[in-house]
């Protein structure tokens, strides 16, 4: 590694991003927080504490418009997420203008109405995991993540058109997959559908009605990356409406300006050593942005056929604003 290469660094775009959230907050009699997380990330459990860091200190309104754009991640962060909400505001309102898949579909049934552009889609949420005992993948090296689904319809296939003969399918699946994995599954599917159940139950008073839709999103889709539509949302039973046109326009213009923010931050040492400062969330509003980027070396280590981390200073960073000053600073969730 050379120590006089230039790292490359993202661009910190607090003052245009401020400038977008103050024209969304005139047009609504609510409080705006923006969740936008890259497509290298995902939701975590540690990110309510950065969503409490926005709260803590704010005269809040009674309701709240959540602009959700997230690829996925961990159900029970959004459970957390969804309850620390509720404890700040009466009504909460979900803005999705793209993308918010599995666990940020999770995220925004906890909102008593789901407003969607013409680019967004929910999704299912049936779970996977990549357990220890998962099969490895030849060509990376990296454990295969496994799903409930895949699991089901193996078994379903075996079912339909077994032979007499034929012996019982756990046999030859588990050859390929360890039992222990097969159980963590399972027991990783009852979760999804206990999780999503109990996010509906913040607003959603009928119970069998919200195990009814946890149990559509967990098992009636072909993928987990079957994209649910504002038309699909409704038929589920969501309060699900037309995203307005112009609000939609606004947090499509942030979108742009959160993905510059995002933009791969590489530096090439040589072949097997580079440098990753890339941002990948971000929390914002009023006065107030948080964001979590990535600051560590990478070697590929050729024995193992694997990318390994180092000098890792990675965390969150806050900018707020304080008068007529910006202050700039590091975050820390242990």
């Amino acid at each position: 590694m050379n120590a006089n290469t230039d790292i490359k660094k993202p661009p910190i775009l607090f003052e245009q991003t401020q400038k977008i959230i103050s024209k969304i907050n005139h047009n609504v009699d609510a409080d705006f927080i923006s969740y936008w997380i890259s497509g290298n990330s995902s939701i975590s459990g540690e990110d309510v504490i950065a969503f409490y860091e926005i709260l803590k200190s704010r005269k809040c309104k009674e309701t709240l418009y959540l602009f959700v754009k997230s690829g996925g991640g961990s159900g029970k962060g959004a459970l957390r997420i969804v309850n620390l909400l509720r404890k700040y505001y009466k009504k909460i309102v979900a803005l999705v203008p793209l993308d918010c898949a599995s666990a940020a579909t999770m995220l925004v049934l906890g909102a008593n109405k789901i407003l969607m552009g013409p680019l967004s889609y929910l999704s299912a949420i049936d779970t996977s995991i990549t357990h220890d005992l998962s099969p490895i993948d030849k060509k990376y090296n990296d454990l295969v993540s496994v799903s409930q689904n895949e699991l089901s319809r193996v078994l379903k296939l075996w079912e339909d058109k077994k032979q007499p003969n034929d012996a019982n399918p756990y046999n030859e699946l588990y050859e390929y997959i360890h039992p222990l994995v097969v159980g963590s599954v399972d027991r990783a599917s009852s979760l999804s559908i206990k999780l999503t159940t109990e996010i509906l139950s913040f607003h959603m008073k009928d119970v069998k009605k919200a195990e009814e839709i946890s149990h559509h999103l967990n098992s009636a889709y072909p993928s987990h990356s079957y994209p649910v539509t504002l038309r699909e949302a409704k038929k589920l039973g969501l309060n699900a409406e037309n995203l307005d046109d112009e609000i939609n326009e606004s947090l499509l213009n942030l979108n742009e300006v959160y993905s510059e923010m995002a933009q791969l931050a590489y530096t090439d040492y040589d072949e097997q050593n580079y440098h990753d400062n890339e941002i990948v969330r971000i929390l914002e509003a009023n006065d107030i942005q948080l964001y979590y980027q990535k600051d560590k070396d990478w070697h590929y280590r050729t024995e193992e056929r694997r990318w390994i981390s180092m000098n890792d200073d990675s965390s969150w960073r806050r900018n707020l604003r304080v008068g007529g000053n910006i202050e700039k600073k590091k975050f820390y969730i242990m």
